[in-house]
């Protein structure tokens, strides 16, 4: 019997990337502080971009083929994305909406 070891990782993406969403969807910005703020929208910029970067990188084969690529793609995307995290631009729209809002 042959497991189809990417179905299980792209499986376990999804997974994670729907828990990621539902950790933002619980937050009352109205509560929050401006340090608490500014960390939320650079958190959902990060989350953002990782989900940017593994829809763009998914077909290519930088990393190599196999079950092994999918891991470090994912290590990769992971990584770009959190270093680029407050620097895109979306964090600051999204900081300076809420801040508005809140006011």
């Amino acid at each position: 019997m042959q497991i189809d070891t990417n179905s299980l990782i792209n499986m376990d993406n999804i997974k994670s990337s729907s828990s990621n969403v539902d950790k933002f969807k619980n937050i009352d910005s109205s509560k929050l502080e401006d340090k608490e703020l500014r960390k939320v929208t650079d958190d959902f910029e990060s989350f953002f971009m990782q989900q940017l970067l593994d829809i763009s990188l998914k077909h290519t084969k930088f990393a190599g083929e196999g079950s092994g690529s999918d891991i470090i793609k994912g290590m990769y995307t992971e990584a770009v994305a959190k270093e680029s995290s407050g620097t895109v631009g979306i964090s600051d729209l999204l900081y300076n909406f809420l801040s508005e809002r809140n006011k």
